[in-house]
């Protein structure tokens, strides 16, 4: 499929999802822990009943919500990880993947009137937008992950957090995409800022199927893995794989990192609406 046509199908049924039946219906999407509370003021038709104040609202005998920075204007990143790995998929590319969690995400940011902006890293950092809250910022966030060059380039971590840290002044949700498969340090990151890790992941990669003497080429260095895959070795593959990513997710929790996996055969809307509706 042509980039420009897949791009247009990402985002038609993305911004179907968000406007009329995904996440769009959720107005409190993106409310994280660490705004600051600013006032009171009297309940309208169509404001979060959760944030009403029943103790105000009880002395004063009618309705009050409270109102939190964020409600006003928050300030929400998206970074994707491009690096050679994301060039894989037996369903479609992880590559595509994020580009549909980014035109997701991306226009569920603009509808609750906040700001966007997003950023691509592998061994640099190869963009990073200025915040906006235009419709042409979602489109532009989504061609530049599909026609970006993922391989043989190799995942920095490492930086991503070090730039991510120092360039980001204002407190922000921080939403982070990649297959994750090195263990990050997002510790400061997480400190000074909300930080998501969106996993995505093929299952095949998890649980590989015996293909006996075969010959594989790596997507980040480009060198050719000559070997044979049979059951033992792929057995061997998928523990080394799961005690990973054992060790990924502890990881996550002990820093206050959110996170989630999607695969490339789930429905994303779904998944993407689980994880949200699961923050507190």
């Amino acid at each position: 499929m042509g980039d420009k046509l897949k791009l247009q199908k990402i985002l038609v049924r993305a911004k179907r999802q968000v406007f009329s039946e995904m996440v769009g219906n959720n107005p409190s999407i993106f409310q994280g822990e660490g705004y600051d509370f600013i006032e009171l003021r009297e309940y309208s038709p169509g404001d979060d009943i959760r944030h009403i104040d029943w103790n105000i609202t009880a002395k004063m005998r009618t309705p009050y919500i409270k109102i939190f920075r964020e409600e006003r204007e928050l300030n929400i990143v998206m970074a994707s990880m491009l690096n050679g790995s994301v060039h894989f998929g037996s369903k479609k590319l992880k590559q595509d993947l994020i580009a549909e969690i980014s035109a997701l995400l991306s226009f569920s940011v603009l509808k609750n009137g906040d700001l966007l902006s997003s950023s691509i890293f592998a061994d640099k950092m190869y963009n990073f937008s200025k915040p906006s809250k235009k419709m042409f910022a979602v489109q532009k966030n989504v061609s530049d992950i599909l026609e970006f060059d993922a391989l043989n380039k190799v995942a920095n971590y490492k930086l991503m957090a070090d730039t991510l840290y120092k360039r980001l002044k204002r407190k922000s949700l921080l939403i982070i995409t990649g297959d994750f498969f090195e263990i990050p340090d997002f510790k400061l990151l997480a400190r000074k800022h909300e930080v998501i890790a969106i996993i995505v992941r093929d299952r095949l990669e998890e649980t590989p199927p015996s293909m006996g003497f075969s010959s594989l080429k790596d997507p980040e260095s480009g060198m050719v893995l000559e070997g044979d895959f049979n059951n033992s070795s792929v057995k061997a593959y998928a523990k080394k794989v799961h005690d990973h990513d054992h060790k990924l997710y502890e990881t996550f929790r002990k820093d206050q990192v959110r996170f989630i996996k999607i695969y490339t055969d789930d429905i994303t809307s779904v998944q993407l609406k689980r994880l949200f509706e699961g923050r507190k």
